[in-house]
């Protein structure tokens, strides 16, 4: 039978309502931060859409309060789990605002204390992702690019040492320091570390934040919200596909 659950988080944000509205009620804005590619039919009873690792995934929307609340619940699956997400949007005196966000529904009878506590660190992470993108990336559009391999039981005790080691960053590199991510068969990256976790490492660049992380069910995955102008995503997305695979083999 499945398990009812419910995160709760909150981020404040040095933005306005209508800027973080923008943020995650649109496509390019959830592309900026989250992963995968977004699209949002903007009314309630709309579609918001995920392409993510060549499979989709959609929500309904059942809420549409512009600059002030979201909500949406996802497709039921076999097993009976079901994913809802609100967002409270509440503006500050000073020009900052609060976001409020509540996951919860149902995850699978085996593995859902797993299951939330991924859903609790891995939106610690994302929430973060959204402040560095106020303070350093505000107004721009970001191309999304995913990748995931399956590591060998061998390796999955060390899944983000071996993806720093793949990257030439020293374990004990950490957030502030200066960091050149050298990822074989691509040019090399000067970026600053801005997360570290146990199962996540960042780094920013003016163009970029990179995120490397050991995901759920020990998968070694990849999320990267790319700036620059002229981003070819599909290259970008094998380039670092082709280097997480050959990492992980």
């Amino acid at each position: 039978m499945p398990h009812e659950f419910e995160v709760r988080k909150e981020v404040e944000l040095d933005a306005t309502p209508d800027e973080v509205w923008d943020l995650i009620a649109t496509g390019p804005g959830i592309d900026s931060w989250f992963m995968g590619r977004n699209e949002v039919e903007p009314r309630e009873g709309g579609v918001a859409s995920m392409e993510i690792g060549g499979m989709s995934q959609e929500s309904t929307i059942t809420a549409w309060e512009p600059s002030k609340r979201l909500a949406l619940r996802g497709t039921e699956f076999p097993d009976g789990s079901v994913h809802a997400f609100e967002y409270i949007i509440e503006g500050r005196e000073g020009g900052s605002t609060v976001l409020r966000l509540v996951h919860s529904g149902f995850l699978g009878a085996e593995t859902w204390e797993a299951e939330m506590g991924a859903l609790e660190i891995g939106w610690t992470m994302y929430l973060d992702k959204m402040r560095e993108y106020f303070a350093y990336f505000r107004g721009r559009i970001a191309t999304p690019v995913f990748a995931a391999a399956e590591p060998t039981e061998a390796d999955k005790d060390r899944i983000m040492a071996k993806m720093r080691a793949g990257l030439g960053v020293d374990d004990g590199a950490a957030v502030g320091d200066a960091v050149t991510l050298m990822p074989e068969g691509m040019p090399p990256i000067e970026g600053t570390v801005d997360y570290v976790a146990l199962d996540f490492f960042g780094v920013r660049t003016d163009d970029a934040m990179y995120r490397f992380v050991r995901g759920y069910n020990d998968t070694a995955v990849l999320g990267h919200n790319l700036f620059a102008d002229g981003v070819d995503g599909q290259e970008a997305e094998k380039s670092w596909q082709n280097w997480l695979s050959a990492l992980f083999a």
